[in-house]
């Protein structure tokens, strides 16, 4: 089939297949658009109810406008077959989504609320689905649900009552009623939503064929989640929710109470000290506490970047529990003199504004780590988390309290000003080895500034990568449990092409610490990004954002993802909501050039380049984007301007010639580019690991060398 051209349909690709039909991907020819054809199996087209069923399908689909149901093109016959045409959906089955797995309790009250959606549309139109589950909704790329294969709908006003109580849909998910037979009702897909929503919850489906014993219950679920779970089971129709719209309203009332997982944010604590640069200390007090609890299986702990954007911020408990989706707040001062310490801290229930718990520390500075185990402690025993072993929770990797102290100011920097301050990082890290050899994190923190150094043009990538990978051995060699060291090991590995080593130290990585959200973005971003493994990466940044939903560098990488998948529009759009909240956010601005010069904005695209020179100066990264997207706007001079600026700055300063093949790809001197590409493998330029994905290299892809680069880099 694949190849053929059926009425004005070219067959690109099978889909899957069904009971009730084989599915393709397709063109339209008229409409130049993508599209999926279902067509009715040959050997069942002399099946007379298979057809009526299968036109039923059309028909049902055909009366539904919804943002959350497939939409239908067409229904035709040729060359002997019948189809539809439907939309094309780009994304993964529910069921693919599960895999087997709990999801996260927030991506299962977005999908449920939407499937509910579409249910409350469908039934208002007098259609019943009768097999509702999860092969039948489709995940796109960017979060929203669609509803699939009305097949076995039942129009309740467009055909004999006889006629449709015909014993079909899938066991697992079937009403009781159905499954004896009788007619299925608005009440028969409230039936099957629970076991989908059930299956959501629990990685497993709730009933295996159609026995219908009681399904295992639900662990780490809300009671209020149970009930709608369990209600929705219910055997009689008559004790279910009654309509979709009143089950959606009971999802909607979860709110909070959908994250029964204790769940708290750290703010940075107040600096009380006479020296206000002391602020460093009293931050890396609050982050080593956050760091502390991020490793607790169980409690769900906000990053820095989001906990701490509420510094200074006139807002209370009540807000920031309900922005970051956090039961508790802890905040706190910190008042250092010479040698001596107070700390106080306080937990607080978001729901009533209520102390749970609060304590005044007054130490010798000597005891930091102490008042810091005590206060992570202290926040265990009161929300009741479990904890695993018998050892501190903060661990003392140094007693060099001016190694610590050293430490402390390259973690802040890189926090609050990492471009500003980075040869900064570098000389604190190198300082509070130099203090302590055995100083394990400040190795790890050393291994992350060497990774980063030639993106910023402060090194090449030969001389800073084996200096990344050597520090963040040492730090392994000193403590093999700290999951940073993993993960700047796994990116190192990652742009050498190194993928299988790469992705095991990622893992161990998020073994180790699964709160790190730093790990899951980086895992998408330097490893399942460049190996075009783009729905794992989604997964990956989307949890990232659970973990910190504030950090706009995880927003912008989530749009760089939209980017990669081609979907320009949502690409930008992402992009601009970063934008938004911080106008003169330069990656943002970056990725909203590429994104536009993909999707043709050419002028847009410009602008946006050149307000990353104004914002962030004429380093080469921008530049040699900029003199691409001269080059394709066709002012030729300018790019070549351009390349000549690049040329000079190599002169004195690190610079990747994968920038120098950019411009001369949009000069289309493609010989030149593709040495430049060649030329930046050997170089392992930061950015060159996106080549098999970013739409940029588009224009070579068809050029016999570019495979011999994918070869080069591991990914032929």
């Amino acid at each position: 089939m694949t190849g053929r051209t059926i009425s004005h349909y070219q067959i690109l690709e099978k889909l899957g297949e069904g009971g009730m039909g084989v599915v393709y991907k397709a063109r339209d020819t008229r409409l130049e658009r993508t599209v999926a054809l279902k067509f009715l199996p040959p050997e069942r087209v002399s099946d007379p109810e298979r057809k009526r069923r299968f036109i039923r399908e059309a028909r049902a689909a055909s009366a539904l406008n919804h943002s959350n149901i497939i939409t239908l093109y067409d229904i035709d016959q040729a060359d002997g077959a019948d189809f539809i045409a439907m939309e094309y959906i780009c994304g993964r089955t529910l069921s693919q989504v599960i895999g087997g797995k709990p999801l996260p309790v927030k991506d299962v009250l977005g999908y449920a609320v939407q499937i509910a959606d579409a249910l409350i549309a469908a039934h208002q139109a007098g259609i019943i689905h009768r097999d509702l589950k999860p092969g039948n909704v489709m995940v796109t790329d960017d979060g929203r649900i669609k509803v699939l294969d009305f097949g076995l709908a039942k129009l309740t006003e467009l055909a004999p009552e006889s006629t449709l109580t015909l014993v079909v849909g899938t066991a697992a998910y079937m009403a009781p009623e159905q499954a004896e037979g009788q007619a299925a009702d608005a009440r028969s897909d409230i039936y099957a939503f629970g076991a989908v929503l059930y299956e959501m919850l629990a990685g497993r489906r709730a009933f295996v064929g159609i026995t219908r014993e009681e399904p295992a219950p639900l662990t780490g679920v809300s009671p209020e989640l149970q009930q709608i779970v369990a209600r929705c089971l219910r055997r009689k129709p008559e004790e279910r929710f009654q309509t979709a719209a009143e089950l959606k309203v009971a999802l909607e009332k979860t709110s909070l109470e959908a994250y029964p997982s204790p769940s708290i944010a750290v703010l940075p604590f107040a600096n009380l000290s006479a020296d206000k640069e002391n602020e460093y200390f009293s931050d890396g007090l609050a982050e080593e506490i956050i760091n502390a609890l991020t490793k607790l299986p169980g409690l769900r702990v906000p990053a820095r970047t989001s906990s701490f954007a509420f510094r200074g911020k006139e807002m209370d408990v009540g807000e920031i529990g309900a922005k970051l989706k956090v039961g508790h707040i802890l905040e706190g001062s910190v008042r250092k003199a010479g040698d001596r310490l107070r700390v106080t801290a306080q937990l607080i229930n978001v729901a009533d504004g209520y102390h749970l718990w609060s304590e005044r520390y007054d130490r010798r500075m000597a005891d930091v780590f102490d008042i810091q185990d005590e206060i992570a402690q202290a926040i265990v025993d009161k929300l009741r988390v479990q904890l695993i072993g018998e050892q501190p929770l903060v661990k003392r990797h140094t007693a060099n309290l001016e190694a610590y102290s050293y430490y402390l100011k390259a973690r802040y920097h890189m926090a609050t000003g990492w471009v500003e301050s980075f040869t900064g990082v570098r000389e604190s890290f190198e300082r509070a080895i130099t203090l302590d050899p055995h100083y394990a994190p400040a190795y790890a923190g050393l291994a992350y500034y060497h990774f980063w150094a030639p993106t910023f043009g402060l090194s090449s990538p030969l001389r800073s990568y084996p200096a990344a990978k050597r520090a963040a051995l040492e730090a392994l060699a000193l403590d093999d449990t700290i999951a940073e060291a993993h993960m700047v090991l796994g990116m190192i590995e990652a742009f050498h092409f190194e993928w299988a080593p790469a992705e095991r130290e990622f893992q161990r990585a998020l073994e180790l610490n699964p709160g790190l959200s730093d790990c899951h973005d980086m895992y998408a971003f330097t490893f399942l990004g460049p190996m075009g493994r783009l729905n794992d990466a989604a997964a990956e940044f989307e949890q990232a954002l659970e973990l910190d939903p504030l950090s706009l560098f995880v927003q912008c990488h989530v749009g760089l993802l939209s980017y990669w998948k081609r979907d320009y529009p949502l690409a930008i759009r992402q992009c601009r909501r970063v934008l938004e909240l911080s106008p003169n956010h330069t990656l943002a601005r970056f990725c909203l050039a590429l994104a536009s010069m993909a999707d043709g904005a050419l002028d847009q695209a410009t602008r946006a380049v050149e307000e990353v020179v104004a914002l962030g100066g004429r380093n080469a990264l921008v530049l040699g984007a900029l003199g691409l997207v001269y080059a394709r706007s066709g002012r030729v001079s300018e790019a070549h301007e351009l390349l000549e600026e690049l040329i000079g700055l190599a002169r004195v300063s690190y610079v990747s010639p994968l920038y120098e093949g950019w411009i001369c790809m949009g000069l289309r001197e493609t010989d030149k580019a593709l040495g430049c590409f060649d030329a930046a493998i050997e170089d392992r330029s930061p950015v060159i690991p996106y080549l098999p994905v970013d739409p940029l290299y588009d224009p070579i892809r068809s050029d016999p060398r570019y495979h011999t680069l994918l070869k080069k880099m591991n990914l032929a």
